[in-house]
């Protein structure tokens, strides 16, 4: 029975990871349809990329600083651990290589392309798991101290902060280093719209991710004898909310209605496990709003060119999940309890806080060593040409 249920575990954790690598499909076709035609390979090449850059930081290096687990013991001894320990790995990262793709969509369309991915590298090797450790893995006693002082520990069971709040607040550096792409806005405060190139592509990376993010909550529990279909109902009803509010704030605008779902997903995150469902909706309907509300005030008045929207969407929402965690959470407005407010509060600053230095260090010491983004005439070609040399579609057909 017992290599029964750690075969089974390992099955479980192996099918999330699976699921969640399908969602970097979805982080693909959202940029692709979101950016301009002649940027659309970049973006497809980046999120491929980003991912195998991730993989070798994480493995080398990441997961050791989060968990203080190795991998350089002899492939028998690895294969004694029955494989959980494996393929644990991978689940958590396909978490931590989320965070280069968020960045990703934020930065798209004027990113040099090697810069990036030595970014990428630092931050899946060094800052990520660095809060990864302290959040999950009760690294510096961080967390003893929180349950000492409040009665709790820190609650994100499946990555609101840890995931989705570190991203978003690593990638605002980065788009304010890198500036906002040429004839975005005018010298005299007008705004040029740079219209979607595919509002299918785009509905499409949407969906992926949404179908996807049931294995990311889901599945967050790494074990089948914790597994619980109250995150999957959450979830869902997150999703719902976000979208309804997404399409009356939005005023049915495609772009908004196939993030909304994405906002309420990033929210319920962290508190998917202990919500009641009708908390869950209100977390999700609030994320909806929230990105609307603030993908435009960014857009349009702060004249901050995040791409996809990427602090919003991550940073904001995953913020306000973390913080909503110690609410809905509370058995006094129907969840399980076992979670207190303050240190929801406190872990959530102190991740937006690691994440702000660490990008600022990271980008902008690579801005001043190489550079952060393509000349202007490399720009005006499109980062399809200037890096990879050719083109999602040809101009023309060959006639051989």
């Amino acid at each position: 029975m017992e290599t029964l249920k750690s075969g089974g575990d390992v099955l479980f954790i192996l099918l999330g990871g699976i699921m969640v690598l399908a969602m970097h499909s979805g982080f693909a076709f959202l940029e692709l349809g979101t950016v301009r035609k002649k940027n659309q390979v970049n973006a497809l090449v980046k999120i491929l990329v980003d991912f195998s850059v991730s993989t070798i930081a994480y493995f080398f290096i990441g997961f050791t600083i989060a968990y203080g687990v190795d991998f350089f013991s002899g492939a028998e001894t690895l294969m004694q651990k029955n494989g959980f320990e494996l393929t644990r790995f991978f689940f958590l990262l396909t978490f931590a290589a989320a965070i280069p793709a968020i960045i990703s969509g934020g930065i798209a369309e004027r990113a040099k392309f090697n810069p990036q991915l030595i970014a990428t590298f630092i931050i899946v090797g060094f800052i990520y798991p660095f809060f990864e450790g302290i959040a999950w893995n009760q690294a510096f006693g961080i967390q003893t101290w929180l349950k000492a002082s409040f009665g709790e520990e820190f609650h994100d069971f499946a990555g609101s902060v840890v995931v989705h709040t570190m991203g978003g607040w690593i990638a605002l550096p980065a788009v304010l280093l890198l500036g906002a792409r040429h004839g975005r806005y005018n010298k005299n405060g007008a705004i040029s719209a740079h219209p979607p190139s595919s509002i299918p592509f785009l509905a499409l990376g949407a969906w992926i991710l949404t179908v996807g993010w049931f294995g990311f909550n889901v599945m967050s529990a790494q074990t089948l004898d914790k597994i619980s279909g109250l995150v999957a109902l959450n979830s869902l009803m997150a999703m719902v909310g976000g979208t309804l509010i997404a399409l009356v704030l939005g005023k049915n605008d495609p772009g908004f209605v196939h993030n909304g779902p994405l906002a309420g997903l990033v929210a319920v995150c962290a508190g998917s496990d202990i919500m009641h469902p009708i908390g869950a909706l209100i977390v999700g309907a609030v994320a909806g709003g929230l990105f609307v509300a603030m993908f435009t005030l960014t857009q349009n008045r702060w004249k901050i060119d995040d791409v996809l929207g990427v602090w919003p969407l991550h940073g904001l929402c995953g913020a306000w999940g973390g913080i909503a965690a110690g609410i809905f959470g509370q058995k006094m407005l129907g969840g399980v309890g076992g979670v207190a407010f303050m240190p929801q509060l406190l872990m959530t600053a102190m991740a937006i806080g690691i994440a702000l230095t660490g990008s600022f260090v990271v980008y902008g010491l690579l801005k001043s060593m190489l550079g952060l983004r393509l000349d202007q005439e490399e720009e005006y070609d499109g980062a399809d040409l200037s890096i990879h040399k050719i083109s999602a579609t040809p101009d023309r057909e060959a006639n051989w």
